[in-house]
């Protein structure tokens, strides 16, 4: 099992839309001269607009404190780009435990464990499967999924058609996860699934503790 992926292409698998895509362009490039690699931007709420950022270092942790610095630095700059009209709060956080899997090294560092990954469209019949990770080959996620009358087997699922990849939380993996962040030498919490996060409110003036008008 890998540590923290191959050399397979870092980029995520699957690309924002709309004011996600245009916040994931400008802020991407920073992030990396950071020391960090974006993993996914969600714009959620109707007149109560939250803004989340997921972010990592290269070797998937992310402390609390790197969420306060990574908020702090790109506060300004999302401030003067303005890329969502109106009021929003911006959340940056870890992918946590049961973080989702993005890129292609995603799926060969966390090979062994339970996931979830909901397709665009069917594929004989299903668009959800659950089963043990196996790996990235040729354009596919590699799953081992039960077939029921055909037993445990191990399927390609086409990385065009995945919607969302996840992992299941399960004490193997938190145990796996702590070990890493240890490893790692990074903070550990307290064992709990909730990503380590900090809400920054964004506002003109003073990004990090304001409202955006």
């Amino acid at each position: 099992m890998s540590e923290t992926g191959s050399d397979l292409d870092p980029r995520p698998l699957a690309r924002e839309d709309g004011i996600a895509a245009q916040v994931a362009e400008l802020i991407t490039e920073p992030l990396v001269g950071l020391g960090f690699r974006l993993v996914r931007v969600q714009v959620t709420g109707g007149d109560s607009q939250t803004l989340q950022i997921m972010a990592e270092r290269p070797d998937g942790t992310m402390t609390i404190t790197d969420c306060e610095m990574v908020s702090k630095q790109l506060s300004p700059l999302l401030d003067a780009y303005d890329p969502i009209s109106g009021s929003y709060r911006l959340e940056v956080s870890s992918p946590g435990i049961d973080r989702p899997l993005v890129r292609a090294d995603d799926f060969e560092a966390w090979s062994g464990f339970t996931a979830k990954v909901t397709l665009r469209r069917m594929l004989e019949g299903r668009r959800k499967f659950r089963g043990i990770v196996d790996g990235y080959e040729d354009d596919e996620v590699r799953l081992e999924v039960d077939l029921g009358d055909q037993g445990r087997q191990v399927i390609g699922l086409p990385v065009d058609m995945v919607e969302e990849a996840r992992l299941v939380l399960t004490d193997d993996l938190i145990r796996e996860s702590l070990r890493r962040a240890k490893a790692a030498g990074a903070e550990v919490g307290d064992g709990s699934p909730s990503p380590d996060n900090i809400d920054i409110k964004t506002g003109s003036g003073s990004p990090s503790n304001g409202t955006k008008h």
